[in-house]
């Protein structure tokens, strides 16, 4: 049978849990059993680590943000024993660089997939002009996640590429404008909102029953928090630091360096609820260009 299959589009998520969740999830839809090579693209901080590891639960990944897993490299020192013993192996080709040239990875990368092996590549874009074979999933992460399978006449890792890198600027600034905008609801005295990210280029919170504060008064002061240009720094896992306040988070490395670098930002005027919930949702929107059916949507 012929596969039709172009291309799948998914939001991508702020946060630990919601990016393993959507990794199982591509795993079941996207993935065959005889898929050798699956190439991730996507800048620092996208969250292609976890998107593996949610993909391939178990697989130990010899690289990631808490630090160095395994080495020599694996498939590296697989190659040359002429020895493969893994079945799953992972290379992180951005890091892998600064010790082995690009040629010999490329040369370990074919031969353990010509032995049957599946190898999953981050920075895929950064070794495809020295591959002679396609990966079978092709899978980059900006703003959104791009999932398609690769033929003769593309999409090719460079076009990914650009779409993914072109568009994280986009959901940087809407997790740090995310955050300020929960941060400024706690300090009235709020509860801390459930975070969502289901719109595009911006973020929805949702609240049991509707708040009586001012979603004017909330992006007034919002706005002021930008102005400011207060710095944004990464400081573990579960938190980040907007000027002097600690504040907890669920994606920490996905934020613009200062609040203002966010652009555009606005809180949609109203409160929408969701019939299926009875939730209040209220959204908030970045970036200076916004098409009217965007606004429509919400």
């Amino acid at each position: 049978m012929i596969d039709s299959f172009a291309h799948s589009v998914y939001y991508a998520p702020r946060g630990k849990d919601r990016i393993l969740f959507l990794g199982n999830n591509i795993s079941q839809m996207h993935l065959h059993a005889n898929d050798r090579l699956i190439g991730l693209i996507g800048d620092a901080g996208a969250g292609k680590s976890l998107l593996i590891k949610g993909m391939f639960p178990g697989l130990t990944l010899t690289n990631d943000d808490e630090g160095i897993n395994a080495r020599p490299l694996p498939v590296l020192d697989d190659y040359e024993e002429n020895h493969f013993q893994s079945h799953t192996y992972h290379v992180d080709i951005r890091f892998e660089t600064a010790f082995t040239q690009p040629w010999q990875l490329a040369e370990a990368i074919e031969k353990a997939v010509m032995k049957g092996r599946r190898v999953i590549i981050e920075h895929f874009n950064l070794i495809e002009p020295h591959l002679s074979i396609e990966p079978e999933v092709l899978v980059g992460i900006g703003e959104e996640v791009l999932v398609t399978r690769p033929g003769v006449f593309g999409p090719t890792a460079e076009e990914v590429s650009k779409i993914v890198f072109k568009s994280i600027k986009f959901r940087r600034m809407a997790h740090t404008a995310e955050d300020l905008t929960a941060l400024v609801i706690e300090n009235r005295g709020y509860m801390r909102p459930p975070l969502h990210s289901d719109v595009k280029s911006g973020f929805v919170l949702q609240f049991d029953q509707q708040p009586d504060f001012s979603i004017k008064d909330i992006e007034a002061e919002v706005k002021e928090m930008i102005a400011e240009n207060h710095k944004v720094n990464y400081l573990d896992d579960e938190h980040i630091k907007i000027g002097d306040y600690k504040y907890v988070c669920t994606g920490p490395r996905i934020h613009m360096n200062r609040t203002g670098d966010v652009e555009g930002f606005q809180l949609i005027s109203d409160f929408k609820v969701d019939p299926r919930t009875g939730f209040f949702l209220m959204a908030g929107l970045v970036g200076n260009e916004r098409s009217q059916f965007q606004l429509s949507r919400i």
